[in-house]
């Protein structure tokens, strides 16, 4: 069975066809997004309860999870498990934290001295999956960069199961990031909740997380008028660059690692190659092979569906295929370090970069250290993933002397004026007079 359309060469609009992502419509779920947060801005708590009965399926006496389930959640994740999320958020925090800025300053001329004040966003609003798969990965990647940003409060939401009890693995992460205020709720309703806020959920002033359609549709109406989002996000997506030294066997497991997400996700591959027949036969079989075992294989069957393989000729070619769609995860494995290397030094539109055989997108998603809240959709070209720069502000501060103003308030007295603002001209204009 063949999975990946083949593309040969594509440039203009075959390159087009090529990068062109899986797309559904969302005509109507937009429309029914709007619904919901409009109940939620005017009815605030009953639409909320509302809603996670209809959506959730389940009604609860309280959303907030409390002290027991916490202390519940500790019992039923297993030791390994509880080591592997110890393990993952000491890198994670590592990384991280090597981020934080300390604001420059700097005098640009005498009297004239310039600075940025670094301020934590105050209240932030962190949103897990929970459905099919209870992404407490997320947790880490989200509410540790929070801490390192000294954000005041950090809230998450998250859906509960039809027992409206949420994953013990989601609470134990969120334990360990020391996160203490988790709300049994998802969807669109959840982004409502956290944008407008409810007698249980309070405002927030960013919100921060994957979601479906549904819950990116809702993140992206209130972006626009109530509330800041982290970045715009839409289905999975992963491309490898390859060559034929590459195993197959290691490129079909990269692309089924994505494909699983979701059936709107996307598995590219750029093959470098002047026979490549052979190569995409046996990568073909391979997936055919790995899928049998995968529990998730009717989301990974509709995602390869629209899945495709671009074959160029070198590696100039491949960069701009890369640069030209952008994609969320970049995995870099031409069987050549120095190839590698090469294809890396000039990319310019990836979320996060793979380099070499053994650095899977796997280790990203979870432990690397690394964060894998990236920009999909081809957003790549112009918005970085999740970072500590994420949950911080960076204001402006000036202070200039009487000497300084005296220096420079005859330039800003003559550009003002050719504006024909003259109020401008006027602030300056009194203050050297006064001088003199």
């Amino acid at each position: 069975m063949a999975y990946l359309q083949r593309f040969y060469d594509p440039t203009g609009k075959e390159l087009k066809s090529f990068c062109a992502r899986n797309t559904l419509d969302g005509a109507s779920v937009a429309t029914q997004v709007q619904d919901i947060l409009s109940a939620i801005k005017k009815e605030g708590e009953k639409a909320l309860q509302r809603y996670s009965k209809e959506f959730d399926g389940v009604t609860l006496a309280s959303l907030k999870v409390g002290a027991q389930e916490f202390a519940e959640a500790r019992t039923l994740v297993s030791d390994d498990l509880k080591d592997a999320i110890n393990i993952a958020a000491a890198n994670i925090h590592t990384f991280h934290s090597e981020q934080l800025s300390q604001g420059e300053s700097i005098e640009v001329m005498e009297g004239v001295s310039l600075w940025r004040k670094i301020v934590p966003i105050k209240r932030v609003g962190l949103y897990i999956p929970g459905g099919s798969a209870p992404l407490f990965s997320t947790v880490l990647m989200l509410a540790i960069p929070a801490q390192i940003a000294r954000c005041e409060s950090i809230v998450i939401c998250t859906p509960p199961n039809k027992e409206g009890k949420i994953h013990p693995a989601i609470l134990y992460a969120a334990e360990v990031c020391n996160v203490k205020t988790i709300f049994k709720v998802g969807g669109a309703h959840a982004i409502g909740a956290m944008a407008y806020g409810t007698r249980s959920i309070k405002k927030v002033d960013k919100i921060f997380g994957p979601g479906n359609r549904f819950v990116t549709e809702a993140k992206t109406q209130v972006g626009s008028s109530a509330c800041a989002i982290d970045l715009p996000a839409g289905p999975s997506e992963v491309m490898v660059v390859a060559t034929n030294a590459t195993s197959p066997r290691f490129v079909a497991s990269d692309l089924l690692s994505q494909a699983e997400h979701g059936p709107d996700s996307q598995a590219m591959v750029v093959l470098i190659s002047n026979d490549p027949d052979g190569w995409i036969d046996s990568l073909e079989a391979q997936l055919s092979a790995q899928v049998k075992d995968l529990s998730r294989s009717e989301y990974v069957e509709h995602s390869l569906a629209g899945s495709k393989i671009a074959v160029v000729w070198d590696h100039h070619d491949a960069i701009n295929v890369v640069n030209a769609y952008a994609p969320e995860h970049l995995i870099i494995n031409t069987a050549d370090e120095r190839g590698d290397e090469i294809i890396m030094f000039f990319t310019e539109n990836a979320g996060s970069i793979f380099l070499g055989p053994y650095s899977p997108e796997s280790v990203g998603d979870y432990a690397s250290g690394t964060n894998h809240t990236l920009p999909t959709g081809g957003w790549a070209r112009s918005v970085s993933g999740v970072s500590v720069d994420s949950f911080i502000k960076k204001i402006t501060v000036q202070k200039l002397s009487e000497e300084g103003l005296n220096i420079l308030g005859p330039t800003v007295h003559t550009m003002a004026v050719a504006e024909e603002l003259e109020a401008h001209a006027n602030a300056v204009a009194v203050r050297l007079e006064k001088k003199r």
